[in-house]
């Protein structure tokens, strides 16, 4: 009866061998293989046979081979638990050489004054081969989203340069008329347009270091800026371009505002975009007014509005306003109010378009009043 009963015993044990999903070796307390599982053969490319009797070194990495013997006779000394009993991810070294990760886990028994442990293996390569390709995946779409800012950041920086050089054009087609009749007093016109044209040459290099930094970084330089002198630089240089002094521009800054913390550049450019657009929408019509107004906001912030009277804009298109290549303009790439919408955002503020009191639009943005941590 004993011998059936441990016949039956060997039988069931094969048939765990057979059939356990995960690889399973069985090592004795010196390290040699006495089970090896059907699952175990297909993952490592050995048969039971070639394996048994053998150091289970055989199936580990290199660099792991040293310490295995000594992990179990730490353990049987002192008790101390290295792997035994505790998952962990190493490597594993298949017949043909090759290295592959595994999950291991380490189960151990007593039998008499020596001991049986049982390592459960489960192959990570594929897990890992997805990990991986998440990674990359991942990687690939944070170049994508870049690209495309950049692409976005590259078409805009073609529309903001437009406004320095058409009036570095202005300029030198002034100078030049005014060489007709080259007396002292029309000489000295030419000097002052010409300094104005190599004024704003120097402008449209600064516009373009500093979106190639806001790109490659997306950083910004913010500094204390009085909002007065940016106000006015803007509405001049608006003007400059535009060549239509009947057009005008009221500029209202509340008393207790003096300087807000900003890349002077690229508020003006902000500045500039949108009271354009205003002048632009109130083509031919009498009258036409823009107000750029300031006043303190809360939270430390200041809000600057532009507001004209012109014909308004609609809701859906209102809507819409702030996405790339949106324009309600027959001409012109529609990149202004976006790049307006991410330079405002990258100085921590907001921007949004909302119907004018007089009928017109109205568009309101904020940006961070002066720094009082000194104070």
């Amino acid at each position: 009866m004993a011998e059936m009963d441990v016949d039956a015993l060997h039988q069931h044990f094969r048939s765990i061998l057979n059939s356990v999903p995960d690889a399973m070796v069985v090592i004795n307390d010196a390290g040699i293989i006495t089970a090896f599982s059907k699952a175990a053969e297909t993952l490592f490319g050995y048969g039971a046979n070639e394996l048994l009797g053998q150091n289970v070194s055989i199936l580990m990495a290199p660099a792991d081979k040293v310490q295995h013997d000594n992990y179990i006779n730490r353990y049987l000394r002192t008790g101390e638990r290295q792997i035994i009993g505790i998952g962990r991810t190493v490597t594993a070294r298949r017949k043909d050489g090759s290295l592959f990760p595994i999950d291991l886990k380490i189960g151990e028994a007593k039998i008499g004054e020596h001991f049986l442990f049982t390592a459960f293996m489960r192959d990570l390569t594929e897990q890992r081969r997805n990990e991986s390709r998440m990674k990359a995946l991942q990687a690939e779409l944070v170049h994508f989203s870049r690209l495309s800012s950049v692409g976005t950041m590259a078409s805009a920086l073609a529309h903001e340069l437009n406004q320095p050089l058409t009036v570095v054009t202005n300029y030198l087609e002034a100078a030049r008329d005014l060489l007709d009749s080259p007396d002292p007093e029309t000489l000295a016109m030419v000097q002052e347009a010409l300094a104005e044209a190599a004024k704003q040459s120097v402008r449209a290099g600064q516009i373009v270091r500093k979106l190639r930094d806001y790109v490659s970084r997306g950083e910004i330089e913010k500094r204390p800026t009085p909002l007065v002198p940016l106000l006015g630089d803007a509405v001049a240089l608006l003007q400059a371009e535009m060549g239509k002094p009947a057009n005008r521009v009221e500029v209202s800054v509340g008393e207790t505002i003096t300087d807000i913390m900003a890349d002077p550049i690229q508020i003006q450019q902000v500045v500039i975009n949108i009271a354009r657009n205003a002048l632009e929408a109130m083509d031919g019509q009498p009258d036409p007014c823009v107000r750029i107004t300031a006043a303190p906001a809360s939270g430390g912030y200041v809000m600057i509005a532009i507001e004209d009277n012109g014909p308004g804009i609609d809701k859906d298109v209102a809507d819409q306003l702030f996405k790339p290549l949106a324009s309600s303009k027959t001409t012109g790439m529609g990149l202004g109010l976006s790049i307006c919408k991410t330079i405002v955002e990258a100085h921590g503020g907001t921007i949004e378009a909302m119907p004018g009191e007089d009928g017109g639009t109205r568009f309101v943005f904020t940006v961070e009043g002066p720094d009082d941590s000194d104070e």
